[in-house]
């Protein structure tokens, strides 16, 4: 009994040593796997990753901000403003009265400045008399009666005469630029890609009655014609850049043709008064009119403007010489006047100063900053 005991315990304890060892065995392959997942997390690293954030720095384009610098256009506007430095005026400090008289194209920035100087504080009197140059060239060289001349032409050498045959010597003033605005009423329909200088010519001669003996593709109706008077720049002007161009080939012997065809037209009305010019085009289909840029946007509403061998009036167009009606203003006055009446000399200065910051509203163009600079050594020089 003891032996089959002994047997049978030694059985089972065979069969628990074998089924034991066994499964004690077996863990230590599979805590194996376990470490080698480990490694596997060794991809962590591959956060570097985060690095790529550097593209943060990408963000440098805020260098790129340098890009400001293309702002520096801005210098280009200075020397309009300060290329030549005048000494301060105080309208406040200013006494005396002052007289102008002159061009109608003129006229709307003179007032504006005459305005300003006010409402700054000076308290005197400014008169203006919008005359037209010729007639403030009359009262300036020969009456003596003005201080300041307008004018929307330079002095004639006859003029230049006239004021040293009473002692004064013209100092011209650079003021702005205008453009001549050539407009038609707005129900015109066969001039709206506009006329030709020469076309120009013909429209205002006595060659031509009707519209049709200028273009045979025009209406066959009379032209109605609106003309500034012959005391004004304006009528000058329009003489030498459109009709003499037209009607003189020798300055000699076809000396005054060309404003004679303008006078000798049917249907032409001269008027020293530029609204007068405005209601007369604005009032009829067949009417044709030109006057100071400044009169045509105060009327835009009212009148068609157009352009002249295809180029239409604009800033960048008159600035770059590129429209063929455009011309400089100025204002005449002289040392000596500046000298004896010092309100004259702060007005001229004042003028120069701000005109920049006014001709814009009045519907003109700013002078080039160099013809600026001039006008502004001129007042420097004569008050030495």
């Amino acid at each position: 009994m003891r032996s089959k005991l002994f047997v049978v315990l030694f059985v089972v304890m065979m069969l628990v040593a074998a089924c034991g060892g066994q499964p004690t065995a077996a863990p230590q392959p599979t805590a194996a796997p376990v470490a080698q997942e480990q490694p596997t997390m060794a991809p962590e690293p591959t956060k570097a990753p985060e690095p790529t954030k550097a593209p943060e720095a990408t963000k440098a384009p805020e260098p790129t901000k340098a890009a400001e610098p293309t702002a520096a256009p801005e210098p280009t506007a200075v020397p309009a403003a300060s290329g030549v430095m005048l000494p301060e005026v105080n309208p406040l400090e200013v006494k005396g009265d002052i007289i102008m008289a002159g061009s109608s194209t003129v006229y709307p920035l003179a007032e504006a400045i005459a305005e300003r100087f006010k409402d700054e504080g000076y308290a005197g009197n400014i008169t203006i008399d919008s005359i037209g140059s010729g007639a403030g060239f009359e009262r300036f060289c020969k009456a003596g009666e003005t201080d300041i001349a307008n004018a929307s032409r330079k002095i004639k050498d006859t003029e230049i005469e006239a004021c040293q045959a009473i002692s004064r010597e013209p100092l011209e003033v650079r003021v702005g630029t205008d453009a001549l605005a050539v407009v038609v009423n707005p129900a015109n329909d066969w001039l709206k890609d506009g006329v030709t200088l020469e076309e120009l010519a013909k429209i205002y001669s006595k060659d031509a009655v009707n519209w049709s003996d200028v273009n045979p593709a025009w209406p066959k109706e009379a032209i109605k014609r609106f003309s500034p008077g012959t005391d004004s720049g304006t009528f000058d002007y329009f003489v030498e850049a459109v009709m003499d161009k037209a009607y003189v080939k020798d300055a000699k012997a076809d000396k005054g043709k060309g404003e004679e065809a303008l006078l000798g037209a049917a249907n032409l009305q001269l008027s020293e008064d530029d609204n007068v010019l405005v209601q007369g085009v604005e009032g009829d289909k067949g009417a044709i009119g030109y006057f100071g840029y400044a009169y045509f946007q105060e009327n835009a509403g009212k009148l068609q403007d157009l352009a002249i061998n295809g180029i239409a009036p604009t800033a960048e167009t008159v600035d770059q010489n590129k429209y063929p009606l455009a011309r400089p203003l100025f204002i005449y006055t002289t040392a000596q006047l500046m000298q004896d009446k010092p309100q004259v000399a702060s007005l001229v200065n004042f003028f120069l100063t701000n005109v920049n910051e006014e001709i814009g509203k009045v519907g003109y163009f700013p002078a080039n900053p160099s013809a600026l600079d001039q006008a502004k050594q001129a007042w420097l020089d004569a008050m030495k």
